[in-house]
C-alpha cells in the first residue's frame, strides 16, 4: 500500500473512535496494513456461524445491515465511521450475526493483529471495546443493551432474560471509612464510633486491614464483662477480615452477608485482605439500596397519607431511573417501570385530593397527556393532563365542572410538589378547556377532525397521546371509541396530521451540521425534542392511528407494532424504535447531568462519539419522513 493511500486511511480513522485516541505516529504504522475492499449491494461480508476473519471493518462509504439469520431481525445499520465483526475476534468465537451490505460499499479490513497492542496501550481504546461488547454491537446506543460484560459477573444476562434489578444494580459502600490500630483501647473505639455515627470500626495494621469492630463486638464482649473497656482493639475484633472488591452489586452483598453471617463487608482495592481498604458495606447500606427498588418504592407511594411525603419517594424514583441507566437497563424496560411509578404517584396524589374535596357528585376519569401518556416522562418536566366526566343534565353542568375544576386545581398544585411543573400552555385538567364532560369531549374532537387548522391539528396531537391514570375506564373507552370511528369517516384528517407531523425541522443540514437554534435563550444550543424526537413522535402517532390501533401509546411499542403490520417496512420501523430509544435515554442522562429537562444540549460539551450516536439516529428520521410524505401525500416541500 502506497505511503499516500495509507494516509487518506488515517485521516479517515482519525476522526472515528477509537482511532482518535490514537497518536499520528501510531495510527500511521496501523493504516499501513489496512486493506480496502468494495462491497456490492446485498453481498455479504461474513454469516452467521462462520470463523471469525483475521480482520474487523470499517465502513468508509455505504453502510451494513447486522442481522439474525434465523430470524432476519435487524440488529444494527453500521454506517460511515462504525465499527463491525469485532467482538468475535476478542471473544474467541464464531460470528453471531450476518452482515450485508446496504449498499454499495467500502469497507477498512482492519488486521486484528495489528490493532490488539492498542487495546493494551491506550486506556480509551479499551474502553471502548468495553463499552461495545456490553452492547453487543458496535454501537450500543443502537439496541437494548443485551450483552454480558466480560469478567464482571452480575451483569445483564441477555436479550429476553429476566433479571432482578437487585443483580445489576452497584451498592454505594460507606464514604466515612474509619479505622484503628491493634493496640487502640477499646474504650477509644467506642468513642470513634460515637463521634463518626458509625457501626464499625476497621483494624488496620501497616495500611492493611486485619480485623473489624462493630456495635455487635462491643455488646458481647465489653458492655457484658468478658473484656475490660482498657483492653486493645485485637482482643476485641473478628478476624480474620472477610474482604470484597470494590465493586459489588446488591445481590452480591446480600449474599456474602448471608454465607458468612456478618453484618459488615470490608471492601479492599483488589479484593483480597493483602491490599488497602476502600470502603465499608453494612446492613444498613444495603437497606437504603433496596429502600429504592421498585417493589419498595410502590409500597412507599401506596402509604403516603400526604403529598408532601411523595416528593422524597418521587427524588428515589430518579435515583433508581440514574441507576438503570448508569447500569444499561434496556430502554423499554426502563420506561415501563418508571412508568408505573409515575403513575402511581399521580393516582396517590388525586385520592389526597379526593379526600380533601369530599365525594364526587358523578364519575370522572383522569387522563395523562403528552409524554407522560406516552410513558416517556422519565425526568420531572411539566404536566400535561385533562378530565372527563360523566355526561349531566344542562342544568347541573355548571355546578358540576366547578366541582371537578376545583378538585383538578388541588391535584395540579399537588402534583407541582411533587416535582412536576405547571404546563406553560395550561394544558392541565384545571383549564376548563380541558375539564369537560363526555359530551362537550365528543364535540370537541368532531371539530378538530373536521375542521383542522394549525391550532387544531397541534391539540389533537397532544391529546391523542392520552393515557387513563384513574377514575372510571368506561368513560375513556367511549371517548376512544368516538375519536376511531370519526378518524376513519373523516381520513383528510391523515393528511392534516401528517403534515404536522412534518412540521419539524430536520436536525441536520448541509454537510450533516446540526442545526442549532438561531436566537433565544437557547441560541446555539441544539433542541434534542423538537428536532430529533418529534418527528418519531408525531410520524408514530400518524401511522399507528391509521391502523386503527388503539392503547399503545408509547413511541418505540408504536414503531414495534407497526413493524408487524407492515412486513415491507418492517426494516424502518424497527429502526425507529431503536432511535427513539436512543435519544430518549440520551436526553435522560443529558437532563440528569445538568439537572434540567435535558431538551437543550450544548454541542460543545458533548465528546465526537456521542455526536455520531446522535446523527446515526437523524438518518432513520430522514426515511420515516419521506415515507410520511409519500403515503399521506404531502408535499414534498415540507419534508
Amino acid at each position: 500500500m502506497s505511503n499516500r493511500i495509507s494516509e487518506r486511511v488515517a485521516d479517515f480513522l482519525r476522526r472515528y473512535p477509537p482511532f482518535n485516541e490514537l497518536t499520528p505516529k501510531d495510527l500511521s504504522v496501523l493504516s499501513e496494513g489496512v486493506e480496502i475492499l468494495y462491497r456490492e449491494k446485498g453481498s455479504y461480508i461474513f454469516r452467521e456461524g462462520e470463523a471469525a476473519h483475521t480482520f474487523f471493518y470499517v465502513v468508509q462509504r455505504g453502510a451494513v445491515d447486522l442481522r439474525h439469520a434465523a430470524t432476519g431481525d435487524m440488529a444494527d445499520i453500521c454506517d460511515e465511521g462504525d465499527i463491525f465483526g469485532l467482538r468475535p475476534l476478542m471473544a474467541g468465537e464464531n460470528y453471531l450475526l450476518e452482515a450485508r451490505a446496504r449498499e454499495d460499499s467500502i469497507l477498512y479490513a482492519i488486521p486484528i493483529e495489528a490493532f490488539r497492542p492498542y487495546i493494551q496501550t491506550y486506556e480509551e481504546v479499551g474502553n471502548f471495546l468495553i463499552e461495545s461488547f456490553a452492547s453487543n454491537t458496535r454501537n450500543p446506543y443502537a439496541r437494548e443493551y443485551g450483552g454480558r460484560l466480560p469478567g464482571i459477573p452480575g451483569s445483564p444476562a441477555g436479550p429476553g432474560s429476566v433479571t432482578p434489578f437487585s443483580e445489576v444494580l452497584p451498592i454505594q459502600s460507606s464514604k466515612n471509612l474509619v479505622s484503628c490500630t491493634p493496640d487502640f483501647p477499646v474504650k477509644e473505639v467506642a468513642a470513634l464510633m460515637t463521634e463518626n455515627n458509625v457501626g464499625s470500626v476497621l483494624v488496620e495494621a501497616a495500611g492493611l486491614p486485619v480485623g473489624i469492630i462493630t456495635d455487635k463486638d462491643l455488646r458481647n464482649k465489653v458492655v457484658s464483662g468478658q473484656v475490660p473497656i482498657t483492653a486493645p482493639a485485637s482482643e476485641i475484633m473478628t478476624q480474620p477480615v472477610i474482604t470484597y472488591p470494590r465493586k459489588m452489586t446488591i445481590t452480591q452483598a446480600q449474599l456474602a452477608m448471608m454465607k458468612n453471617e456478618i453484618g459488615h463487608l470490608c471492601l479492599t482495592e483488589d479484593g483480597t485482605p493483602d491490599s488497602p481498604a476502600v470502603g465499608i458495606i453494612s446492613k444498613y447500606d444495603l437497606m437504603l439500596a433496596l429502600g429504592n427498588s421498585p417493589e419498595v418504592l410502590m409500597r412507599a407511594i401506596k402509604r403516603t397519607r400526604k403529598i408532601k411525603r411523595l416528593k422524597p419517594v418521587r427524588d428515589r424514583v430518579t435515583y433508581l431511573l440514574r441507576g438503570y441507566l448508569e447500569n444499561n437497563i434496556p430502554m423499554s424496560i426502563t420506561m415501563k417501570l418508571i412508568a408505573e411509578l409515575n403513575d402511581a404517584c399521580i393516582k396517590r396524589v388525586i385520592e389526597l385530593c379526593l379526600k380533601k374535596q369530599g365525594p364526587t357528585p358523578v364519575a370522572f376519569a383522569w387522563l395523562a397527556m403528552g409524554s407522560q401518556g406516552r410513558s416517556e416522562q422519565l425526568l420531572h418536566t411539566d404536566q400535561d393532563n385533562a378530565l372527563v366526566f360523566e355526561e349531566v343534565p344542562a342544568d347541573q353542568l355548571e355546578d358540576i365542572r366547578t366541582y371537578f375544576l376545583e378538585l383538578a386545581k388541588l391535584v395540579n398544585k399537588g402534583l407541582k410538589t411533587i416535582g412536576y411543573d405547571y404546563c406553560p400552555a395550561d394544558m392541565m385538567a384545571s383549564n376548563p378547556d380541558w375539564c369537560k364532560s363526555l359530551g362537550e369531549w365528543k364535540n370537541t374532537i368532531s371539530k378538530w377532525v373536521h375542521n383542522p387548522g394549525k391550532e387544531e391539528v397541534l391539540l389533537s396531537s397532544i391529546f391523542f397521546d392520552y393515557n387513563f391514570t384513574y377514575g372510571r375506564k368506561e368513560l375513556v373507552r367511549e371517548l376512544s371509541d368516538y375519536i376511531f370511528s370519526n378518524v376513519s369517516k373523516y381520513p383528510m384528517f391523515y393528511y392534516h396530521l401528517a403534515s404536522g407531523a412534518l412540521q419539524n425541522p430536520s436536525p441536520t443540514g448541509f454537510f450533516r451540521q446540526f442545526l442549532v437554534e438561531q436566537d433565544g435563550m437557547h441560541k446555539d444550543f441544539f433542541d434534542l425534542k423538537h428536532r430529533a424526537l418529534m418527528p418519531l413522535t408525531d410520524a408514530a402517532r400518524v401511522l399507528i392511528l391509521s391502523h386503527q390501533v388503539r392503547y399503545i401509546n408509547n413511541t418505540a411499542e408504536r414503531f414495534e407494532k407497526l413493524a408487524e403490520l407492515e412486513p415491507n417496512n418492517r426494516e424502518l420501523f424497527l429502526s425507529c424504535s431503536y432511535a427513539t430509544k436512543a435519544l430518549l435515554k440520551f436526553r435522560t442522562k443529558q437532563g440528569l447531568l445538568h439537572g434540567d429537562s435535558g431538551r437543550f444540549i450544548a454541542l460543545d460539551t458533548l465528546t465526537k462519539e456521542e455526536k455520531m450516536k446522535l446523527k446515526r439516529t437523524f438518518k432513520t428520521i430522514k426515511e420515516l419522513q419521506e415515507l410520511i410524505a409519500i403515503r399521506f401525500k404531502v408535499s414534498s416541500l415540507m419534508v
